[in-house]
């Protein structure tokens, strides 16, 4: 019988251990020296259209690393700022940071200077690898920074020299797409492993420890304002071999193609994408802005033999409702990873009509490196929970009055965690640190439930919680039961003051079909909730604001209401 504090292992299939050897590699620096060694052949990355074996990602990274240890003159502990899309060299920065014994601060390339500014002086970054196109607004700021040097990078710096020189032109002078720029005090990528390659005889790779951090990720977490998540070696390594105990039995190591359409900079795709992917072998086809979905549709056209998908609600939709998806064929696709935010039944449905595979949903925070659950590869339909949690996790509901534990099925409560991957704490900020865990516990700020089997259902935020009268209403179900009506696209809800029941329901609405009226969402609204679950103010929008990894950024919607 299992142990009543760990109910869901009854659920994990035959071949996915209880526990994980989580220290398994001591460090991030032997993981890809092993890795790049298994699979030295294999194509490693594609990206547009140009691709680099394993072990010439390997010889690159340490170039790379040479330059920055012998050359720049870094130690173990800097802070190596990360500002690129999903291109090849933002994985040879990364691990040529990790030799080092740097730690790498991933910033996300479309935030403002202001955006940027605030992490690269937070986290006292000294070297930047960064996207030309950020050029312009980064050089403002500069004087403001601890940066030493800065690196920048263009489109076609890993390409063959003439293709790469034609798409830097083009994205240049003909596209216009790169603001201009003083560069007489910027370093460049292509120089810098030329020059790196003459220090390889005296580079030696730092030796790190388990518990050294790797990664300052930065997150609004649980608590809203952007914090450093010191994620050390070992969570990391911990998580990808969680995800290859979960995934690994239903894969072929060494012959599976995985799509990156989610940005590399973000936790989910960082871990999921880039290191477990590596661990298993996988060839990346990386998509550097899967917002140019008429790309991202050739290029699964070109690719049939990719075999995993991994993506957030946002992106499923779009796949959905592309007419071109439907014919698209993808004959070895086996696994589909929605992560980054809840997907939503109707859209899961559909994604299963066109492709014939399920959505397995996982989740995670960047807290946890970010893996704790995801649902067993084994399930053949969309369940609509988030599974059960990883070999070595344990997982706990609490209620939010008592702090007493909830095993009982149907009960929510405030979900938390505790396992190898979760975070030593936030940089600098032992506040925040304190009032994310209870005890040695961390705390998600998300509402979950057990199923009657002991998976985990996620309710809602704590934060978004709407109380209507003293009624607890989630917006997550009432966008779930209207991304079932066909005339809408998305939708997203919101609370707002209320004089007569405290709060009430505001829903923004993203048409499919132009001829949708209030009244007849109103109507459909009542056909499948409770009265005071039914929105009170409806509101159509062209578009929602969301994050650059697809989630709805709900404060957003509420503060433009209050404006």
């Amino acid at each position: 019988m299992a142990d009543p504090k760990t109910p869901w292992l009854r659920n994990y299939p035959g071949d996915v251990p209880h526990s994980i050897d989580a220290k398994l590699y001591e460090n991030l620096s032997v993981f890809i020296d092993d890795v790049c060694s298994r699979y030295a052949k294999r194509r490693a990355f594609v990206s547009f259209g140009s691709s680099i074996t394993f072990e010439d990602f390997k010889h690159r990274v340490d170039c790379l690393a040479a330059y920055f240890q012998q050359k720049l003159g870094v130690i173990q502990g800097d802070k190596l700022g990360v500002i690129l899309p999903n291109l090849i060299q933002y994985p040879i920065a990364v691990f040529a940071g990790i030799k080092c014994g740097m730690q790498i601060v991933n910033i996300n390339p479309l935030y403002t200077s202001h955006e940027m500014l605030g992490i690269l002086r937070d986290a006292k970054i000294k070297i930047v690898v960064a996207f030309e196109k950020c050029n312009q607004s980064l050089l403002k700021v500069l004087d403001q920074t601890y940066l030493q040097h800065y690196i920048s990078c263009s489109v076609g710096d890993c390409m063959p020299y003439f293709k790469g020189m034609v798409i830097n032109f083009t994205a240049r002078y003909i596209k216009r797409l790169v603001p201009s720029y003083d560069g007489s005090s910027l370093l460049y990528f292509n120089d810098c492993l030329r020059e790196g390659e003459k220090y390889l005889s005296a580079f030696k790779a730092v030796d790190m420890k388990f518990d050294d951090i790797a990664f300052l990720q930065y997150t609004g977490g649980t608590t809203g304002k952007p914090k450093g998540a010191m994620l050390s070696h070992g969570n990391i390594i911990a998580n990808v071999v969680q995800a290859d105990a979960m995934y690994g039995p239903r894969l072929k190591k060494g012959d599976e193609t995985i799509l990156t359409a989610l940005p590399l900079y973000h936790i989910f795709a960082m871990t999921v994408n880039l290191m477990f992917a590596m661990y298993v072998g996988c060839t990346n086809i990386l998509i550097a802005d899967p917002r140019q979905f008429p790309t991202l549709i050739a290029t699964l056209r070109k690719n049939p033999d990719i075999s995993i998908i991994t993506g957030v609600n946002t992106l499923f939709n779009a796949f959905v409702h592309y007419e071109v998806f439907k014919k698209v064929s993808l004959p070895h696709l086996r696994i589909v990873i929605g992560g980054g935010t809840a997907v939503q039944h109707g859209v899961a449905d559909q994604f299963l009509k066109a492709s014939g595979i399920p959505i397995h949903e996982g989740y995670g925070l960047t807290e946890c490196s970010p893996l704790c659950c995801v649902v067993p590869y084994t399930q053949t339909e969309f369940t609509g929970t988030i599974g059960v949690p990883t070999p070595s996790t344990l997982a706990r509901i609490v209620d939010t009055s008592t702090g007493e534990e909830i095993w009982d099925p149907n009960r929510p409560g405030e979900l938390e965690f505790k396992g190898p991957q979760v975070m030593k704490g936030y940089f600098d900020n032992e506040l925040e640190t304190r009032n994310v865990f209870d005890d040695d516990w961390l705390r998600t700020g998300d509402i979950a439930e057990w199923s009657d089997n002991y998976h985990i259902r996620i309710i809602d935020r704590i934060k978004d919680m709407i109380i209507v009268s003293g009624f607890n209403v989630f917006p997550s179900e009432i966008e779930n039961v209207l991304s079932h009506n066909p005339k809408i696209l998305e939708c997203a809800v919101v609370g707002m003051p209320s004089k007569s029941t405290g709060e009430s329901i505001k829903l923004y609405v993203v048409r499919r079909d132009w001829t949708l009226t209030k009244e007849e969402v109103l109507d459909y609204c009542r056909q499948y909730l409770t009265g005071y679950k039914v929105p009170k103010h409806i509101e159509f929008v062209e578009t929602l604001p969301k994050s650059a990894v697809g989630k709805v950024m709900r404060r957003y919607l509420k503060q433009n209401r209050l404006k």
